[in-house]
């Protein structure tokens, strides 16, 4: 500031300098005319020349710092007008942060808490005060540890993130919280990270439950489908221990249809089992043409008993792996499974194709049924709206919230009297995880 009012300074003194030197010589030179040719108008000259001097560079100086005025009230006042701009954008975003129903929290590069807000402070049961210096790291349970630590780095690096964890607030309480991270970018450099942070604990436990109340009841009625679907493999087994038990003699052949059957049986009970048993989520890599096998050979009964053909193909050679739960993956497809039957009249037919697009491994259901809609497309999966006349309406409801959960998507594609596509897309576990 000093240099630029010592630039001005200068500038108007030189003006001054060059006019004073233009004016002396010229005047010099027109007084020493006059002198030789009219001594009355020397004189006169020499009398007003200072008084003519002094208007002209008055009115000069009025015009040049008049000018300069103008300038610095100008930036002055768009200054001032940018201050309170910065003021009123300041108060809205402290308002954003404290305000904020959700929790809010500050970071710095090296994962140390800056601040929180109010909704933050009571998430993590501490104070702002308290917090200042504490690594985040120590909030989050050990389980999720790694995992939120390389979405740390990759925030870091400048991009966006959200994930669920769970958080150990300073009661020790654990939380299921779903969280946002943000960079914080000053001057193309990312400075800190933002997180905005929900507690979805309550969330998570009515979701649960929704989830299980679902799953017995599909578990409900597939146990009258299999019971009926059991008796065919006892019936051949009983029928071959009848007929070695008459001709005392032990035929191989026979030995291994029944040892056939058996395995049917306890692949049949032990998926039924496995369903029923409450687990908690278990994110594990998952086989997706393993667990669609599985499925298929558990929902055959069912289909069996409403006269339809089920089918299973994967026209991708090679694994197909998917990062999530495989207790609920499963409850998702005999969801989807079961509509399919129960959409079916006659010599019905199913085929589920688990094929790859890009990264993404894509599932698709299609039945032969009745079909639907397109309006009744558009309510699928709200709560309480079924298309079957004693239907809840929850099963729907609970794929959506499994392929919420597993960062999928689902899709509808119907034509009434021919029948129904349910294509379920899911991102593919890359070999390096």
């Amino acid at each position: 500031m000093n240099k630029e009012a010592q630039r001005i300074a200068i500038r108007i003194a030189g003006i001054y300098v060059a006019i004073g030197v233009i004016w002396i010589l010229l005047t010099d030179y027109y007084s020493f005319i006059l002198s030789k040719d009219n001594i009355q108008s020397y004189i006169t000259f020499q009398r007003y020349k200072g008084w003519f001097f002094t208007m002209v560079t008055g009115v000069l100086f009025y015009y040049l710092i008049e000018q300069r005025t103008q300038r610095l009230i100008q930036s002055k006042d768009e200054l001032e007008k940018k201050e309170k701009q910065l003021q009123q954008s300041t108060l809205r975003y402290q308002s954003l942060f404290i305000h904020n129903p959700n929790g809010v929290i500050e970071l710095d590069l090296m994962g140390n808490l800056v601040s929180l807000n109010p909704s933050g402070e009571d998430i993590f049961k501490i104070s702002t005060e308290e917090a200042k210096g504490k690594r985040i790291d120590q909030f989050i349970d050990s389980k999720e540890m790694d995992i939120v630590r390389n979405y740390f780095y990759e925030v870091v690096n400048g991009q966006s993130i959200k994930f669920e964890t769970l958080l150990i607030n300073k009661e020790g309480n654990v939380r299921n919280i779903r969280c946002a991270l943000i960079p914080i970018i000053v001057s193309e450099q990312v400075s800190g990270v933002y997180g905005i942070i929900s507690d979805i604990t309550e969330q998570k436990k009515n979701e649960e439950m929704m989830i299980m109340n679902e799953k017995m009841y599909v578990i409900g009625q597939l146990a009258a489908a299999v019971a009926h679907e059991i008796r065919n493999p006892l019936t051949s087994i009983k029928g071959f221990v009848q007929l070695m038990h008459e001709t005392k003699s032990l035929n191989p052949a026979y030995l291994d249809i029944m040892m056939s059957e058996i395995d049917r049986l306890h692949t049949i009970t032990s998926e039924m089992l496995l369903l029923g048993k409450k687990q908690e989520a278990q994110l594990a890599p998952i086989d997706l043409g393993v667990l669609l096998k599985q499925v298929t050979v558990l929902m055959e009964a069912q289909a069996h008993l409403n006269n339809a053909e089920l089918s299973f193909k994967q026209p991708f050679k090679g694994d197909i792996t998917v990062f999530g739960d495989s207790n609920q993956l499963k409850q998702l497809f005999i969801n989807i499974i079961q509509n399919s039957i129960e959409a079916i009249k006659d010599n019905g037919k199913i085929d589920i194709v688990l094929d790859v697009q890009e990264s993404t491994a894509v599932v698709t259901v299609t039945d032969n049924g009745q079909g639907m809609e397109e309006e009744r497309i558009k309510r699928l999966g709200e709560p309480f709206y079924s298309t079957k006349e004693k239907g809840t309406g929850l099963g729907l409801a609970v794929c959506k919230k499994i392929i919420e959960r597993h960062e999928g998507s689902i899709e509808f594609d119907s034509e009434v009297g021919k029948g129904t596509t349910v294509t379920v897309r899911l991102p593919i576990q890359k070999a390096a995880e």
